[in-house]
Order: C-alpha cells, then structure tokens, then sequence
C-alpha cells in the first residue's frame, strides 16, 4: 500500500476502476428491472399486452423482472458495495487486485445476460428465485466463489486490525447465499448437452429445500447484504458513528441464527409436516427481535444529525429505507401466523409485502449509497442537482405508497372472496369475479411503478450530469485522509 503525506492512505491505492462499472451496471440494470416490472404489471392489468408472443408473454416476462432487479440490480448494488467498503475499512487494496475486480464485474454481468435469454425462450427450472438453469447455475458457481476469494482474501490481508460490522453482514451474505444456491441447484441435465435438467430432490423434499433456498435468498442476498450497505453509509452520510456497536454484534448473530430457519411459512397448509410448518412460524415471529434491533440502530446513528435529512438526498433516501425495512420485517412476521396465512397466502397481499420490501429498503438503501459513493468515485466535490434527487425521492415514496396500498386492499379483498360462501355453502365468488374485482387496483399498481421508473430515470440523468459536470475534487494522486 501508498501512503499520503501524514500517513493517510492514498485514494489511488484502492482498485475502483471496476467498482465505478459495477455502479453503472446497477443503475442500468435497475432501470431495466423497472422497466419490465411496469410491463408485467401492465399486463396484468391489460392482457392484450402480453401481445399474444410467447417471448413477451407475463410468464416469461415475470422472472426476468424478479431478476433483473434481485440479481442484475441488487447483486451489482452489493458487490459494488461491499467491494468499495473492504477496502477502506480494512485500508487494504482488494485481493486479486484490477484483474479480479474486472473479472467479477465481467463474469456477473455474462451471469445475467446468460439467464435474461434463458427466461425469453423459456427455458428455466420453474423455480422462484431459482429459474437458471444447469449451465447457468456453473458459471454463477466460478463467479460467486471468486467473490468470495476477493473479498475474504482482502479481510485476510487486512492493515485494519478491527473487522467492521459492515465487513460481517457482507461475508455472512456471500457464504450463505453459495450454500443456499449450490444446494437449491443440485441437478442433472436431460441429456449431455441438453439445456434442460431436473433437481435430484423431488415432492415435499424438493418444495422445502427450495424455501429453504428462498426465503434465506431474501434473508442473506435481500437483508445481510443491504445491512452490510447501512452499517457503512449511514454513519458516512450523517457523519456520526454507529449509535451501539455491541448492538450490531447482537444483531448480526441473532438475524443470522433465527433467518436460516424461517423457510417453512411458505408452505403452510401444503404436504409439509405440521411440525415443520410450525418451526418456520415460530422462528419467523422471533426475527422481529433482531430486525428491530438493527432498525433501531441504523435510526439512532442519526442522533444529533436529523438536519442533516433536510439537506442530504442520500441521507434521506438511506433513513426511509431503514423505515420500510422495520414496516416490511413486522408484516412479514404476522403474515407467517397460520391464521394470518389462510387468508394471505397466494394472494396479492404477499406481493405488496414482497414490493415494500424490495422498492423501499432494498430500492432506497441502493439509491441512498449510490447518491453518496458516485460523486467520490469520480472525484466530485457533491451531486449535480440536489433538487432533483429530492424530486426522486418523493415520486419514488409516492409510487411505493400506490403501489403496496392498491395490492394490500386487493390482496385482503382477494382472500377474502376466495372463502366466502353463501346460505348453500358454496362458493360465492367463481374465480373470474375475484380477478373482475381486482381490476382497478392493478391499475394503480401500475401508475405506481410508472412513478417509480420515473424516479429511477430522474437519477440515472442526475448522476450522469455528476460525472460528466460537477466541480472536481482534489486529484486521486493528491493525499486523502484515511478512510
């Protein structure tokens, strides 16, 4: 490593030639994600615009949104992240260096291309979360397992003594997630060159192994990885330290004990033992502890600095995901209840739970990083426009509020329906009429996508302007304080 005059670390030690791509990809990829979320909710909505093409139908079209915006837009967010971060906690160029970063970067995005053409001909496993297939899941095997190298090995070599949280949450997140994909994915091909394959797991077996895979891709890619993002930027964008170190440690280790347990509520009411079913509920009501905790923590960092949301974009982006992620944490929790689940489950009272989520703490945490860290990859001095990230900030808040508002009515109203019976006891309701029903609230839930897309676009053109016109800061080559 280079040392500044003074002993800080200079800023062109660190690799960030790939971590700029990356956060390209994550804006690009985000759009993209967007983008086809507004299609798909369109068609749901208007079915003439699945335009009567195989390609463009909603069943083909519905994982590449889920993702594009999982794994194009949240994975490059986290390794852009998480690799930007090792290195100046642990004031330590990334093990591999330019080559390894660039490859990381490479392989990923041939990962995503890779299964985008999958989804469109319509080969996939048929797996939520889990839909690439065989040759797919090879390839992301190479890649994660190289991410792995580069970032344990940057820890390892570490100048830092101290491991920060951030740095726990971001390794839990990549180990975790290659167990639960290699796992979920153990599977043979038709034949030998065949794209085609079949999970060796079959029956109950095969649906608990893939909620075992899916709800943790959701507790380690969704959760302990954008944790790792708030243990980092919070306390960088409100200048103040994390409000209780011990409490993150607790945090950290509870969320990663309980989470790995919680699978099961998926399949209430379905072959898997009763037993089963109720350790999935329980563990999932215990995970209100640690979720709170964190939330409570990443909030009361901001002692002291709550001017600082009037002025900070980012800050402000980065606190209202901290708040969807308490208000999604709560609800998952209730709808895991067994009496709650009767009347939630297959309805679209999940997919609001899902959106508030994924649109307000994973979208928002990401754009909140992403209005910090570009301005200084670049060597900007501050954002291009301030008035319009806060323009993003609330079309963004007011599409999310449309968007999870319209499918928690229609999800309630759905359920509903579906067990109402008449003086007969039959069904009151055929399935057309629920669907008849629904019908306006899809339309809000498209507007409120539109708005979120708008949002998205509104930064992608602010950041561009950050790069290409906003006053520098001192050189790379000039001394940096130690991050």
């Amino acid at each position: 490593m280079r040392l500044a005059a003074g002993g800080g670390w200079r800023q062109d030690s660190y690799v960030d030639g790939p971590i700029r791509a990356m956060a390209v990809a994550t804006i690009f990829w985000g759009i993209v994600g967007f983008l086809i979320g507004v299609v798909v909710a369109s068609q749901l909505a208007f079915p003439l615009l699945n335009l009567d093409l195989e390609w463009t139908t909603f069943g083909r079209l519905r994982p590449l949104h889920t993702s594009a915006v999982i794994f194009a837009f949240g994975g490059n967010a986290l390794l852009c992240t998480s690799l930007y971060v090792v290195q100046r906690t642990c004031r330590a160029r990334l093990f591999g260096g330019e080559e390894m970063g660039w490859f990381l970067f490479a392989g990923y995005q041939f990962f995503i291309v890779m299964a985008a053409v999958g989804y469109l001909l319509g080969v996939t496993q048929g797996k939520e979360y889990a839909e690439p297939e065989w040759y797919v899941d090879l390839w992301l095997v190479v890649v994660w397992v190289s991410y792995l190298v580069a970032f344990g090995g940057t820890i390892l070599r570490r100048a830092e003594p101290h491991i920060y949280v951030a740095n726990w949450f971001f390794l839990a997140f990549i180990i975790t997630v290659a167990l639960l994909h290699i796992g979920n994915n153990v599977a043979l091909p038709l034949t030998i060159g065949h794209a085609k394959s079949y999970g060796v797991a079959s029956g109950v077996q095969d649906a608990m192994i893939q909620w075992w895979y899916g709800h943790n891709a959701v507790g380690f890619f969704l959760t302990a990885g954008f944790l790792g993002i708030m243990y980092y930027f919070i306390p960088k964008q409100a200048e103040r330290p994390v409000y209780s170190y011990r409490l993150s440690i607790v945090h950290f280790w509870s969320l990663i004990f309980l989470y790995i347990w919680a699978g099961p509520h998926h399949l209430h009411y379905t072959a898997l033992p009763d037993w089963a079913q109720t350790l999935g509920m329980v563990f999932s009501i215990m995970l209100w502890m640690p979720s709170w905790g964190g939330m409570i923590n990443g909030l009361m960092t901001l002692s002291g600095a709550w001017d600082k949301l009037r002025t900070d974009p980012g800050l402000r982006f980065s606190v209202a995901a901290v708040g969807f992620y308490a208000m999604a944490t709560f609800e998952g929790p209730v709808m895991s209840v067994k009496a709650v689940n009767a009347l939630s489950h297959y309805t679209d009272w999940t997919i609001g739970h899902v959106h508030s989520g994924a649109l307000g703490w994973n979208g928002f945490i990401t754009f909140g990083a992403l209005y910090w860290l570009v301005p200084r990859l670049w060597g900007k001095t501050e954002l291009w426009s301030k008035k319009l990230a806060d323009w993003h900030f609330w079309i963004a808040t007011l599409g999310i509020v449309l968007y999870i508002t319209a499918m928690w009515v229609s999800g309630i109203m759905q359920g509903l329906m579906w067990r109402s019976y008449d003086a007969m006891g039959f069904l009151q309701y055929s399935f057309v009429e629920t669907v008849a029903a629904m019908h306006p609230y899809y339309v809000i839930r498209m507007l409120g996508g539109v708005l979120y897309l708008s949002g998205a676009l509104l930064m992608a053109y602010n950041l561009w302007r950050t790069v290409r016109t906003a006053p520098a800061a001192l050189p790379a080559s000039q001394p940096v304080a130690a991050e």
